[in-house]
């Protein structure tokens, strides 16, 4: 393998290095990164006019803007690690983004830097998009709800169904179904609007969840919350006062303190029970609802319900023992 092959192929396995807690590079044991790094034309490291590049990729973070400290660190010591780019398929002499928004980004904010050190690769839609997943995993720096978000806007754009979005992600298709049923139940605005929040796991999203769906609260105005948070936080910056380490995770446990405030809804003799439809890769396969007795569920394929019917007693014993592991941890 030839010297410049060699560095090249350095600086790609550097990519995935970027932004993980232990900088421990994981690209090597990576397939989809592997491909992207083989993709690579040319054998050098391009200088192109961060305008010419595109982004339109799956949107993965909450925050994106946050660059001001990685400028300032290009600014002082250079752009170490190229981002990765593919040409245009249909616009000549532009690029789309593969991955290094954040790098970017913060070229494009610098008012002493006009060029962006880029890498070149020959990718399809498909392997851009998967590489560009494979590429935030290694980085492990995403939050659950933002893996919720993105494997959501990874469904319903049609890249593939949970099993499809459950492989590329290498997680289970239960975690995925699961991730995404807390996405559609927080909605995005709110969700947006309270941020990253690194640190709140699944079940307290999920209490969350939980906790709108049985408040019919108003998201908008819980989002408009969320936002108070974030602009007092930021008023508090400009007049040297401390804030949150953290302002995402005051925002939500500032919507949970809401969310638990509200009086519970008055029972009416004649309440109807609540309602859920069930989805299996994005397609509709029944019904389950709460009643003043229990849980009735409803499946819409026949095989499915008789199978169900069969294996009732595993399927509730596993149900019990996830749901009793959940509760002791």
């Amino acid at each position: 393998m030839s010297e410049s092959r060699k560095k090249r192929m350095s600086m790609l396995d550097g990519l995935a290095a970027v932004g993980t807690r232990d900088g421990a590079p994981m690209m090597s044991s990576n397939r989809a990164l592997r491909s992207a790094r083989d993709a690579v034309d040319a054998h050098r490291v391009w200088e192109l006019d961060p305008e010419l590049i595109d982004d339109t990729r799956t949107r993965d973070r909450l925050d994106p803007s946050d660059v001001l400290d990685l400028r300032d660190a290009i600014e002082a010591n250079g752009q170490a690690v190229p981002i990765l780019v593919r040409r245009h398929p249909e616009k000549d002499g532009r690029y789309l983004l593969v991955y290094g928004r954040r790098r970017l980004e913060a070229v494009r904010g610098s008012d002493k830097l006009d060029k962006v050190r880029a890498l070149i690769a020959s990718l399809d839609e498909r392997d851009a998009v998967t590489a560009q997943i494979s590429e935030n995993m290694a980085r492990r720096d995403l939050s659950f709800i933002e893996k919720a978000l993105f494997a959501q806007e990874l469904v319903e754009s049609g890249f593939g169904n949970q099993s499809q979005v459950a492989e590329v992600l290498t997680v289970s298709r239960s975690a995925v179904s699961m991730a995404i049923s807390v996405a559609e139940m927080i909605g995005r605005e709110l969700a947006t609007a309270i941020g990253p929040a690194h640190g709140v796991g699944r079940p307290r999203w999920e209490a969350m969840a939980r906790a709108l769906e049985e408040s019919s609260a108003d998201r908008s105005v819980l989002a408009a919350l969320a936002d108070e948070v974030h602009i007092a936080a930021q008023v508090a910056m400009v007049r040297d006062k401390p804030a949150e380490d953290d302002v995402s995770v005051a925002a939500f446990e500032t919507v949970m303190r809401r969310l638990a405030a509200r009086p519970a809804p008055r029972r009416q003799a004649a309440q109807t029970p609540s309602r859920r439809s069930l989805r299996i890769d994005g397609r509709k396969a029944g019904t389950i609802r709460r009643t003043a007795k229990g849980l009735e569920l409803q499946l819409e394929d026949p095989g499915f319900a008789d199978w169900i019917e069969s294996e009732a007693q595993h399927v509730i014993e596993e149900l019990h023992s996830r749901w009793t592991a959940r509760e002791e941890g």
